[in-house]
């Protein structure tokens, strides 16, 4: 199983923070820097010093990394206009010669859009929405040089666009979908996903909504070998009892809740829940860092943990 850090910098992070951690994770093996798409804190911490925009960090990720994959789970769809959201996509994947992947969603939060005046339609719209998105978006990155794109969209068509700039990867930036919708959640990944992540859902829950997504790849007739599939589980991974007590209580949490719903306790605690994420055929593992500032925290999974994965 691959291992993939996923922060959440709106609970409080500045850009040289997210740097450092990063870099860490490139140093010391991670596959992936991922963060959230969040625009204000949840829970009670105070999220000093502000939300940071997270396709921004990404652009200077890009230039202060070599190697590290950088991505999303999830950007909103209600945040950005698809048009403009290819061009910067495409042009990231350009400043980190080819190491982006976009991860999207209807978004959710209501508290966030109405504290930065983002209008926040209903569900159903936000679903319409993310369909013409990922319709738009794909559409451009894959229209030939010298070609135009047109889509009829009710909430954003598109005429005689020149549909540039291109990303380096192509066909594309690998997209990633996610989440527990029962109905379009899987047909929109059978359609447009090359990554399905399931965040903080538990092996049982896992294995539904994978099975899910394959019956919807098999109406279409998409292999569902071709999808890539993946959970997001918070760490707190520690050498012994006291270690793990201790990473816990820095991010306001309950050991045994994590062991029961995270990837937590000891490495080989850590492997174990793991290894029971990958027999549900999940083959990476995106682990939610929230202290930042444990940086030995990363060491550990990555000296304990990755080898035996």
């Amino acid at each position: 199983m691959e291992l993939r850090i996923f922060t959440e910098p709106q609970q409080g992070a500045s850009y040289d923070q997210l740097l450092a951690v990063a870099r860490r994770a490139e140093e010391t093996g991670f596959a992936a820097f991922f963060r959230s798409d969040h625009y204000l804190k949840m829970g009670s911490v105070s999220g000093d010093p502000g939300p940071t925009d997270a396709w921004t960090t990404l652009a200077g990720l890009a230039r202060d990394t070599t190697r590290i994959r950088l991505g999303t789970l999830m950007s909103a769809a209600t945040f950005r206009l698809p048009g403009p959201l290819a061009i910067t996509v495409a042009q990231v994947d350009q400043m980190s010669g080819g190491r982006v992947e976009l991860g999207i969603g209807t978004g959710w939060y209501a508290e966030e859009h109405a504290a930065y005046g983002i209008p926040f339609p209903a569900l159903g719209e936000r679903f319409d929405r993310l369909e013409e998105q990922l319709a738009v978006i794909t559409g451009l990155w894959s229209t030939p040089p010298g070609s135009t794109f047109d889509f009829p969209g009710a909430y954003y068509p598109v005429s005689d666009s020149p549909a540039l700039p291109k990303p380096v990867q192509r066909p594309r930036p690998p997209i990633l979908l996610g989440g527990m919708g029962p109905k379009r959640t899987p047909r929109l990944a059978a359609r447009y996903a090359d990554e399905f992540n399931l965040p903080f859902a538990s092996v049982d829950d896992t294995k539904a909504q994978f099975q899910r997504v394959r019956d919807a790849c098999a109406e279409i007739d998409r292999d569902p070998s071709t999808m890539t599939w993946s959970n997001a589980l918070v760490l707190c991974c520690g050498r012994d009892d006291a270690e793990v007590a201790r990473r816990a209580a820095a991010i306001g949490r309950d050991p045994d809740e994590l062991r029961a719903n995270g990837a937590a306790g000891t490495p080989a605690e850590v492997v174990d829940t793991l290894g029971r994420y990958a027999a549900t055929g999940s083959a990476r593992a995106y682990l939610q860092v929230l202290d930042l500032a444990d940086l030995d925290h990363l060491e550990l999974v990555a000296a304990e943990v990755m080898p035996q994965l």
